[in-house]
Formats: C-alpha cells, sequence, structure tokens
C-alpha cells in the first residue's frame, strides 16, 4: 500500500512526504476535490529523455550497447510517478550481443525528487529544505541500492549518475496478498527478511526512524483540516481517538518490548516482493526482496509485525476505496511460527544447539515481540495515510485506509491484552 499506483502514478511517503513535510510545518495543496483527473501519461518518452538514455547506456554498459546507433535504440515507459520515472531500454532483436552484456535494463530517473515544487506558492526557505530532504533521500537510497546489489540481494546496478541509475531488468511479478500465505512463500520470505536483518550497513545505527517519523507525522496531523464533508467526518473519528495520548501508550509498550535493533526493509509487502520468472516452480530462491527507499536500522519486531499486517490488506480492489481488509487474514499462530521458524533458522544458526523448550521460549518472546510492534506498523500507516488524505491527488481511499488501519490497531490490542 505505501507506494500506490493509479494509472501509473506513484505516491511514497519517504518520496512525496519528503518533498511535502518539513520539519516544522506542513505545505499542503487545496483539499482535492472529486473531479480531480489523474496524471496520463505517454507509452514513449520525449525525444530529450530518449536521447539522454541512449548516452547513458553508452556510457555505462558494454558489449553490442557501445555501437548501438540511436534510432535503433528501445525505450518505452514502464511506470512514472512523483517519485520517479521508470523505463525499459533495450538491444534490438536484430542486434546480437558481443559478450555478456545485458540485453533489457531498467532506467530510473528521479530528477522529479529534486526538481518539482509542491506548492507554487510555497517560500523559498520551505523549497531549499524539501529539495535538501529530496536530495538526501536519494542519495541514502542509491547507496543502499548498491550494496544490496553487490551482496546479491537485489537487482544489479550497471551505472549510477546524478539524474538517476541503470539497473537490472529482472523479468517477474509481484506478489498478491494471498501468495503471502503459501507456506513454501512465506518461509523464503523469512530467510530474505532474516538475510536483510544481518546486514551491516554504514549508516546511522540509532533506532530513531521509527518514532522520528511517527512524531513528525502526528504533528503534522494536528494541524491538518479539511472542507469535504465526508473528510471531516471520518477526521473528526481519527481525531475522538486520543491519538497523541495513544503513541504515548504505544510507546511505554514497545519501549518495555525487547526487540533487536537491525537493517529493516520496513516495508516488506506484496507488491515489493517479487517472484522471478522461470523460478515459479523451484524449491528455493524464487523471490527477491525490492524498493529500499524506507529501509534504516529499526526494531526487528517491527519489520515483521508489519509484514503480517500486510497479510490483511489487498490493494488490487479497483473500486472506491481501492482496497479490501479483512482483519481475519492476519497470520495465525501456526503460520507466524511458521515465519518465525524459517526466520531463525537463517539469523540464528546455534537454535540448533539449544533444548527444546528453550527454543520454544525464545519463539513465545518473538511471538509477542513482532504483535506487539505490528501495533506500529497500524499506527505508522493510520498516520501516513491521514496525511495522504491532504496532500495527494491519486484516486485511493486515504481517509477510509487511516479508519481502517485503526481499526486494526484498537483490534490487536484487544487480542494482546494490553
Amino acid at each position: 500500500m505505501k507506494t500506490k499506483f493509479i494509472n501509473g502514478v506513484s505516491s511514497s511517503p519517504s518520496m512525496s512526504l519528503g518533498l511535502l513535510v518539513s520539519s516544522s510545518e506542513l505545505h499542503v495543496q487545496p483539499d482535492p476535490e472529486p473531479e480531480c483527473k489523474d496524471i496520463v501519461l505517454a507509452d514513449e518518452p520525449d525525444l530529450q529523455t530518449k536521447r539522454k538514455a541512449v548516452l547513458w547506456c553508452k556510457e555505462f554498459l558494454h558489449g553490442a550497447w557501445k555501437t548501438l546507433r540511436e534510432e535503433d535504440f528501445q525505450i518505452s515507459i514502464i511506470r512514472g510517478g512523483l517519485s520517479n520515472m521508470l523505463f525499459l531500454c533495450s538491444l534490438p532483436e536484430s542486434q546480437g550481443t558481443v559478450a555478456d552484456e545485458p540485453r533489457n535494463v531498467l532506467l530510473r530517473l528521479y530528477g522529479a525528487i529534486l526538481q518539482m515544487s509542491c506548492n507554487k506558492g510555497e517560500p523559498t526557505q520551505a523549497n531549499k529544505e524539501n529539495h535538501f530532504q529530496g536530495a538526501e533521500a536519494v542519495v541514502l537510497e542509491s547507496v543502499m541500492f548498491a550494496i544490496l546489489a553487490e551482496r546479491e540481494l537485489g537487482p544489479k546496478l550497471y551505472g549510477i549518475f546524478p539524474q538517476g541509475r541503470l539497473e537490472q531488468f529482472i523479468p517477474s511479478r509481484k506478489l498478491e496478498t494471498r501468495e503471502l500465505t503459501l507456506p513454501d512463500l512465506s518461509a523464503e520470505i523469512a530467510e530474505k527478511m532474516a538475510r536483510f536483518h544481518g546486514m551491516r550497513m554504514p549508516f546511522n545505527k540509532e533506532p530513531k526512524w521509527l518514532f522520528g517519523t511517527m512524531d513528525k507525522y502526528l504533528n503534522q496531523v494536528l494541524r491538518i483540516t479539511f472542507t469535504r464533508e465526508s473528510y471531516i467526518r471520518k477526521f473528526a473519528k481519527l481525531m475522538s481517538y486520543n491519538l497523541p495520548q495513544e503513541m504515548e501508550n504505544l510507546k511505554s509498550l514497545l519501549e518495555s518490548t525487547a526487540s533487536p535493533v537491525v537493517f529493516c526493509h520496513n516495508d516488506c509487502q506484496e507488491g515489493n516482493i517479487l517472484l522471478l520468472k522461470g523460478r515459479e516452480n523451484s524449491d528455493r530462491q524464487k523471490l527477491m526482496l525490492i524498493d529500499f527507499e524506507y529501509s534504516s536500522y529499526n526494531y526487528r519486531g517491527f519489520d515483521i509485525g508489519n509484514h503480517f499486517c500486510e497479510w490483511m490488506y489487498d490493494y488490487t480492489y479497483d473500486k472506491f476505496p481501492f482496497f479490501k481488509a479483512n482483519f481475519r487474514n492476519y497470520p495465525t499462530r501456526m503460520q507466524q511460527l511458521h515465519f518465525i521458524n524459517s526466520y531463525l533458522a537463517e539469523s540464528d544458526s546455534g537454535i540448533e544447539n539449544l533444548s527444546p523448550e528453550s527454543q520454544m521460549k525464545l519463539k513465545e518472546e518473538m511471538l509477542e515481540e513482532v504483535n506487539r510492534f505490528a501495533l506500529a506498523s497500524h499506527f505508522f500507516w493510520g498516520l501516513w495515510s491521514i496525511i495522504q488524505a491532504r496532500i495527494s491527488t491519486i484516486e485511493f481511499g486515504y481517509m477510509d485506509y487511516a479508519l481502517a488501519r485503526f481499526d486494526a490497531y484498537f483490534e490487536q490490542k484487544r487480542n494482546l491484552g494490553v
């Protein structure tokens, strides 16, 4: 959900909110009216983009790409949006390869993050802050991508430049929500997450991301106003939950909950997990995690608990509010233990040396950890969705989604007895 696509438009919390939210104030667009139209994108890029793409491919790729003529260069738009533009660049079928160069590559352009001003009337200082935040996000994500590519935990990186990068094009499809429940896929997701958590990355290792971001979101939410009647009514219900006090209670609960600080993906949902083409029937290594822009050092419990929450939400529904929530799809105790068993088998090589009683104690503690941190997932994305309802023109029921996440939050609290 955290990246919602309508007609090729992307709205993501790290990128779009990075443009709109500064530490002190929220620069909002007018409350979107129902007649707002979706952005429609062409099938092919403009001539200037195509020419630049040719030059980048010639510069960073080897073999047949070096002698490729512009008129033979093939490029098509995969996706466009606020965060980036994606293009598929290809050699013509008639041209053979020279060595092991790829026939297809993914061109990612993120110039919009650095250049776009979200509000024409925005103060100059705010523009500078937003520009810096966007640039910082791009640098961190690019460094992260390069390291993950080198460690074969993400797509290969062929070239990087100020405007974007060239990545490995991976024939694949994204998982569907229902597939998260499949035992073999769930086990591999757990293994992939454990490997991700085991990495050492050159970033601040203090777990500031979770509540630092939530504090900022809450401050913005408390200052938001809506003009559309349906939004006002839903927002009033959300405000009746006394969110500041509720977040203090959540902080106290999680401060008393042991959870290792590891390098987390922070958005391990079905849309960010690829099923690799040709490996669908393999026993292992048929999945790949993508989209690392939210990754940071964080509590292990949040990453796993957030993934469990995503079992409940299907974002492919084609009618308003463009998602379905089914709280009964939250993984059962047996499904959670299946995931945790696979996770620990990958992350803790010494677990087999423990007695069965000690192993079970470890798993019980982990169950409590991740289910408590699942509360933070609901709270986090609930706040995010309220802000999106105010600033986004994407056709999605953001207020309905916020209500669904807080409904799930309070249901989870009741189930946990906290």
